[in-house]
């Protein structure tokens, strides 16, 4: 295999090319392996590497319990949720009611799909939701920046299209965006497309790009074929201002690391200077997650690096966005969307998917097989679509 253009490295062939997977297989991999990085990352949110290491006696290898053990309720009083264990966090709550919000629809979304039906999804039916160990409205357990969508949507009745700008800028909207890939499987340009639609009910600026891109990846991701120097290039064919120039920078890094231990701070010194939350990610700096050209949100691009310096291997990618710390359960989850929907359900530790299934009392495959379902019939309405307008286009150039 001839090396990439982006690192110059070929792909190891030590495990299954991606032409090896199909369309069920990829999005089954991508749903559950976005899952599961969630999970493993959720108990470390919000920490440095050092903290990390420090905490569980070296770099997070699988599965761990909340932060703060069994005062976990009363640690955190403003987010007092069960992190750790294997519990799913609103990464995957939102990922979720995305695939389920494409059942209802069976087509393409856009804004107002997220006003008309994800909306009222998070606000009227009860789910399990394992950071509570309870059964109750998903809107109970999101951030104040996803809570949002609510406010503007149903309270503020704002145009679906627009109802993101004042929002603060996240990775709230980019973090639920693989289902946007899978329905565009290898389609990048159709994929960035209709997640920035969708996004707008959600968020503006470098946030509302990033959804773009991740979605852009996953579907890139599809590509038989694809690699991980494949996906970052799609990528960055798409991506736009601040949030290409932070994904140039940590591929380069990415570039020159194997093993994620070397890689961790020097991918976060390369994505420093576009990052708005600051050194202290509990303590972010006056401007953070405010609008700007010029810079990104830290999670994508991150996710992206861990990809290169993983080798699209799930365990080496997951774990190094675990270990990279800060808001390492998003970073994970986008990670683990982008390998699984490259090789496939098999690169998912199995005792990692059992575990997270079982403990967060969910069917991870049950949004596979939706998903699957309504992809392929999205697909065959597209063709539809462009038979008419080749036939349309067709007649309007005839000669007389």
């Amino acid at each position: 295999m001839k090396p990439t253009s982006l690192t110059g490295r070929t792909s190891p062939t030590n495990r299954p090319t991606s032409s090896t997977a199909g369309l069920a297989d990829r999005i089954t991999g991508s749903l559950v392996g976005a899952a599961v990085g969630d999970a493993l990352g959720g108990p470390v949110e919000g920490y440095a590497p050092e903290q990390i290491a420090e905490r569980h006696g070296g770099r997070v290898q699988g599965i761990v319990g909340p932060w703060n053990g069994d005062a976990w309720r009363t640690a955190r009083p403003i987010a007092p949720y069960h992190k750790g264990d294997g519990h799913v966090t609103d990464d995957t709550l939102l990922t979720h009611a995305l695939v389920r919000v494409y059942g209802t629809v069976r087509d393409h979304l856009d804004a107002y799909a997220i006003a008309d039906h994800l909306v009222p999804d998070l606000m009227t039916t009860p789910r399990w939701i394992p950071e509570l160990a309870a059964e109750t409205l998903p809107l109970h357990r999101l951030f104040l920046a996803e809570k949002w969508l609510v406010a503007r949507l149903h309270y503020g009745h704002v145009d679906p299209r627009e109802a993101g700008s004042g929002n603060i800028v996240n990775c709230g909207a980019a973090m639920y965006m693989a289902p946007v890939g899978l329905v565009n499987a290898a389609n990048p340009e159709g994929a960035y497309a209709e997640a920035l639609d969708i996004a707008g009910a959600h968020q503006s600026s470098y946030g509302r790009e990033a959804a773009g891109v991740f979605a852009a990846a996953v579907a890139a991701a599809c590509t038989p074929g694809a690699t991980p120097d494949s996906v970052v290039e799609a990528s960055l064919a798409l991506a736009k201002d601040g949030t290409r120039a932070a994904i140039e920078a940590v591929a380069e890094v990415a570039a020159r690391h194997r093993d994620f231990e070397t890689a961790l701070a020097p991918v976060r010194a390369a994505v420093a200077p576009f990052d708005t939350v600051g050194p202290d990610y509990r303590a972010p700096s006056l401007g953070a997650r405010r609008p700007s050209r010029l810079h990104a949100i830290e999670e994508l691009p991150v996710a992206l690096a861990m990809l290169l310096v993983g080798e699209g291997d799930y365990r080496r990618t997951v774990l190094g966005a675990v270990n990279y710390g800060r808001d390492c359960d998003s970073i994970a989850t986008m990670s683990g969307a982008i390998v699984g929907a490259l090789h496939g359900e098999a690169a998912i530790p199995r005792d990692w998917a059992k575990t997270v299934a079982e403990a967060s009392r969910l069917d991870l495959h049950a949004p596979a097989r939706s998903l699957t379902e309504v992809t392929r019939e999205i697909f065959a309405r597209d063709v539809a679509r462009r038979r008419a307008h080749e036939a349309a286009f067709h007649a309007l150039t005839a000669t007389p």
